[in-house]
Parts: C-alpha cells; sequence; structure tokens
C-alpha cells in the first residue's frame, strides 16, 4: 500500500503555498487537516527549494519547524523533516520526528549522514546535483533513469559508510530538482527501475511545473487545482510502479486517486473503509 505524505511548508516563499502556514499554529492546524484528509506521514519543512530559492540560515529554519515537529509528533503523528542541514535534521529528531528527508541526498551539508546516523531516524536521499539557485544548469543527461540510479547507488554507500542500515534508506529521484520537462516524465516512467535497487521510493510531483507545461500553452494557465488534479493521477500511476510513499499537497484529492486506482487492480473490496493508516 502507497503511504502518503502530506506537504507542510513552513515558509514565507516556497512556490506553491508560501506564507499560507509560516506561523506554527496555522502550520499545526494544517498539519491535523492533513491528517484528517488522510495522510499517514507529515514532511515539515522551513526552507523553500523552488528554483532561485535563498538558502536558510539553520537557526532560522530551526525557529520555523521545531515548534511544529514537537506539537505534531506530541499528537501522536509521523513527522518527517524535510532539511538539508544536519544541525536541523538532530534537533527535529530530538523533537520527535522520525524521518529526514534530504533532497540534497546528504551532498549539501556533509555533516547530515553522520546526524542521521547517530539517531534511530530514516532519510530520504534525494537525487539532487545542486541548490535552487542554479539547479537547471546540471540538467544534461544521456540517460537521465540511468543516471539517477548510478547517482543515488553513490549516495546509499555514502548512507552505509556513515552508519546507516539499508533498511533506514528511502530513495527520492529528485523529480523536477536538477530536472526538465521531459526528464522528469522519463524519470517517471523508469520509477519500477529505480525500485529495483531495493530500497523504498518516494515520489514528490506535487504542483510542479512540468505538471503545468503538460496543461497548459502557458503554465500560468494551469492553476492549483489543475495542477492537485495532475498531481493525483502521477501519485496514483507511481504507485502502480512500485512508491513507497507519495508526497503531495492535496491529500484528501492523492488518497481518493490511490482508493481508485487500487480499486481497478483489486476489486470492490479494496475501498475507503479497508485502508489502513
Amino acid at each position: 500500500m502507497t503511504l502518503i505524505m502530506g506537504i507542510v511548508n513552513v515558509t514565507p516563499d516556497s512556490f506553491s503555498d508560501g506564507g499560507r502556514y509560516a506561523d506554527a499554529d496555522a502550520a499545526v492546524t494544517h498539519g491535523l487537516r492533513l491528517r484528517a484528509d488522510g495522510a499517514d506521514i507529515l514532511d515539515v519543512g522551513g526552507e523553500s527549494t523552488r528554483p532561485g530559492a535563498e538558502r536558510v540560515e539553520p537557526r532560522l529554519e530551526q525557529d520555523r519547524v521545531l515548534p511544529v515537529v514537537r506539537a505534531l509528533a506530541e499528537a501522536g503523528l509521523v513527522v518527517s523533516i524535510d532539511t538539508m542541514n544536519a544541525s536541523t535534521a538532530a534537533a527535529a529528531v530530538e523533537a520527535g520526528a522520525r524521518i529526514v528527508n534530504d533532497v540534497s541526498g546528504g551532498l549539501a551539508d556533509p555533516e547530515l549522514l553522520a546526524a542521521v546516523a547517530a539517531t534511530d531516524a530514516d532519510v530520504v536521499l534525494g537525487h539532487w546535483r545542486g541548490h535552487s539557485t542554479d539547479m537547471y544548469a546540471r540538467a544534461e543527461y544521456d540517460d537521465v533513469v540511468d543516471e539517477v540510479i548510478a547517482e543515488l547507488r553513490t549516495r546509499i554507500e555514502a548512507a552505509a559508510s556513515a552508519g546507516i542500515a539499508p533498511s533506514r534508506i528511502i530513495l527520492d529521484p529528485g523529480i523536477g530538482f536538477g530536472k526538465k520537462g521531459a526528464q522528469n516524465w522519463a524519470m517517471l516512467r523508469g520509477l519500477d527501475r529505480l525500485a529495483g535497487l531495493g530500497p523504498r521510493v518516494l515520489v514528490g510531483t506535487s504542483r510542479k511545473r512540468f505538471l503545468a507545461e503538460a496543461l497548459a500553452e502557458d503554465p500560468a494557465d494551469a492553476d492549483e487545482s489543475r495542477r492537485d488534479l495532475a498531481t493525483a493521477v502521477t501519485s496514483a500511476l507511481a504507485a502502480q510502479s512500485g512508491a513507497w510513499a507519495v508526497r503531495v499537497h492535496d491529500v484528501a484529492g492523492t488518497r481518493d486517486a490511490l482508493i481508485v486506482a487500487r480499486s481497478w487492480q483489486e476489486g470492490s473490496r479494496w475501498t475507503s473503509s479497508t485502508r489502513s493508516r
């Protein structure tokens, strides 16, 4: 069963919902709402990774996320911390996070993998070729699936060298990170190959530009509701390709898409009432 990771951005500048939940209380309320909508995991982030975003100092990042992580964990929810900083990762796990989601796969902060190894948290290793300020400058591939798999394999090896057991590793192909439109679609078509590496696979397509480019000649014409529908479709397809979890803004729509896709595959015995959380 594919899990749903709901996005809780405690930022003023994230590409989709920046500023909506920048206040800790608003972020906690949003996280609780996502859980009620069907989220299995809540991914809390305090630094935008949208194209062109500037880095945030770890202390500011922690001021944003730690109260939210602590409150959601104390409410009994499974919390992931979305960070590239070792100090934030360690502090968030101490506050109750059970997953460290690093879009850079440990490349942005060379201390991060060791920091995670010292905890009992799982780690998401994202495919990454550079910071948001110039991520598309490195979007050159002969075969995007082969190269992403090869580069993630090196991150698995780095995590193992830091002392992280294979059972704690989750891979993210980095849809939208250092990849242009057609490259993202090619990577999604190759998800089954990535899943064949062994670790769990997390897929995040939510509201990303390549979806809008597929929907409209001018991506600006694809509003949030259209992007959410496209996200739900790609999430259901990712589930069929072996994704362990999908990371989304619109949890309710993705939940429904996963239920319908599973019902198609397995029949009427698979309904919302049989979906375990």
